[in-house]
């Protein structure tokens, strides 16, 4: 890692670990999903000579965007692969993140920090994500299944299956 990469992920988590209140908003979504976690800021000056920074906590990485593109070497393993920005609405200050195949490890408080390399301006935004298991849905049994008799015990099934093996026991049994 980069001294720089370095230096910026300090200056984050410094920044990530200040209280900030009240939350930016909230955003839902169930496992397998893909959700967008919102953040946008005024246009930025140059997207070459700026930062965009998506983290939980102080210390793990979900996206890095530095010097105008991805920096997918500074990401935690879990996300790779499964988060993206918006990069053709990045000039209008939509710093959006895209997290495909949300899993319940997901469910935490993102920050999105971005900060601007020549003013040294530095904006943050925090998200929360809730991420719930999808509700279990049953199947209607098929038509053929609702005529079945359920499976269960010998005892479940008729009383006549049980007769010619009484009989022969008792030595009732005649042809």
């Amino acid at each position: 890692m980069k001294w720089e990469t370095a230096l910026w992920m300090i200056a984050c988590s410094l920044l990530a670990s200040l209280p900030t209140g009240q939350l930016d908003t909230t955003c839902h979504a169930l496992v397998g999903e893909t959700v967008v976690l919102p953040c946008s800021t005024s246009p930025p000056a140059e997207l070459a000579k700026s930062m965009l920074y998506w983290q939980i906590g102080t210390r793990q990485v979900v996206h890095f965007f530095k010097n105008g593109q991805d920096s997918p070497e500074d990401q935690d393993k879990k996300f790779q692969g499964r988060t993206s920005l918006f990069p053709d609405q990045m000039k209008y200050g939509n710093f959006s993140l895209k997290l495909s195949n949300v899993q319940l490890g997901d469910d935490a408080e993102y920050s999105c920090i971005y900060k601007q390399t020549e003013s040294h301006q530095t904006k943050k935004s925090t998200i929360k994500l809730n991420v719930s298991a999808p509700p279990m849905i049953e199947d209607p049994p098929s038509p053929s299944e609702q005529n079945q008799l359920p499976s269960g015990s010998p005892m479940d099934g008729p009383c006549l299956a049980l007769l010619p093996l009484s009989f022969l026991l008792l030595g009732l049994w005649h042809l």
